[in-house]
């Protein structure tokens, strides 16, 4: 059996997320302190309290995320002896690809958790609040192509792309919230349903820009290493271990698209994998793995149970 660790994105956050990784394990409380210490901040209070709108701002779901992510591959390694070498692969879905990249021991966790609580402030600062937008388009037609006409139609007045291209059936476009707007009238035309989507900023797309240049400053202040395990890349849907192409793509991420179906695909297909285990909160990157490659297992990571369980199996 050969095994891909993936970690999820923003969306996944939910208040009391990790609250019975901490209450069962120590080491996942050790995580959860060690991000706190890093951050100068009580991020594990809010994720056990809130108030949820609190923990959904870009810049403390991005870290609380990752957080989790580390707690359960931290309690896999020293409570049931699973190391991250167990997995031939590890990806991560925007934010957790920085998961994923600690995970492996290519940043180090207090690293791992400043960069994401910049990559969230800074992203929040490119674009002032209201010019941007990001809308998923879903449905049984929904596939890259409708999604790029849609984004070309907006376009014509504005800076629109496709931002992540998830699996087939669900597609996100990005950009200046008029163009998106158009773009949704053009995916609705082409036979896909489109949804606007809650967020606070339009990611992944041109706009970004100013945030890529703060990441790519703050990056190239970062020790980064070869990953213990590589890393199949959001920009390149392809393996990646080298530490200057790591932070190359890490800084082109924040303004490019998530190839996460071709991410999966490759995994699936040329990287022989045969089960994703995804490591941290929620169940999203499950479910577009059944999807995208109906034949592998996906088992979500989230509670003591499922890591019990995850470990008696192997």
């Amino acid at each position: 059996m050969s095994i891909a660790f993936i970690f999820p994105g923003q969306g996944s956050q939910s208040v009391g997320m990790g609250v019975d990784l901490a209450e069962a394990f120590g080491t996942a409380r050790e995580v959860f302190q060690e991000v706190d210490d890093a951050l100068g901040q009580k991020l594990f209070a809010l994720m056990k309290e809130g108030p949820e709108g609190d923990l959904t701002l870009t810049e403390n779901a991005q870290p609380a995320l990752m957080a989790v992510s580390l707690a359960v591959t931290r309690v896999l390694e020293k409570g049931f002896g699973i190391g991250i070498d167990k997995a031939a692969f590890v990806a991560g879905h925007s934010l957790g690809e920085y998961s994923a990249l600690a995970a492996a021991g290519a940043i180090s966790l207090a690293d791992t958790a400043r960069l994401l609580k910049l990559r969230g402030q800074a992203m929040q600062r490119a674009v002032p609040v209201g010019e941007g937008a990001m809308a998923s388009l879903i449905g049984p037609k929904t596939d890259l192509a409708l999604a790029e006409a849609a984004a070309a139609a907006g376009s014509e007045v504005g800076v629109c792309v496709v931002a992540n291209d998830n699996n087939n059936g669900n597609v996100v476009i990005s950009g200046a919230k008029a163009a998106v707007d158009k773009a949704i009238e053009k995916a609705k035309e082409l036979g896909a349903r489109a949804i606007p989507l809650n967020v606070s900023a339009p990611f992944h797309c041109p706009l970004m820009q100013p945030a890529a240049d703060e990441m790519a400053d703050a990056l190239s202040k970062t020790t980064i290493i070869a990953p213990r395990t590589p890393l199949v890349a959001n920009i390149t849907a392809a393996p990646v271990h080298d530490p200057d192409v790591i932070r190359k793509l890490l800084v082109e991420q924040v303004t490019g698209r998530v190839r996460w179906r071709e991410s999966m695909t490759w995994l699936a297909t040329d990287g022989g994998v045969t089960r994703f285990a995804e490591a941290g909160a929620g169940k999203v990157l499950s479910g577009m793995a059944k999807r995208i490659a109906p034949d592998a297992e996906a088992t979500p990571l989230n509670t003591p149970a499922d890591l019990e369980a995850f470990a008696q199996s192997l």
